[in-house]
């Protein structure tokens, strides 16, 4: 699954972690994500992450 980046903030979402903050299983991959889900760092929406090529 790939990773996402908040380009704000930098923040990264890895699906292999989730988001145990916001009850965000791991495994559950970014665009399984609600729509109303919100960077952990700064607070912005899906819309302002990029995904990460390595």
């Amino acid at each position: 699954m790939d990773k996402y980046i908040c380009i704000p903030c930098g923040y990264i979402y890895n699906p292999a972690v989730g988001d145990p903050d916001e009850d965000i299983e791991p495994g559950t991959a970014f665009e399984d994500l609600p729509e109303d889900w919100l960077c952990p760092v700064c607070g912005e929406g899906k819309d302002q992450f990029a995904k990460v090529t390595e």
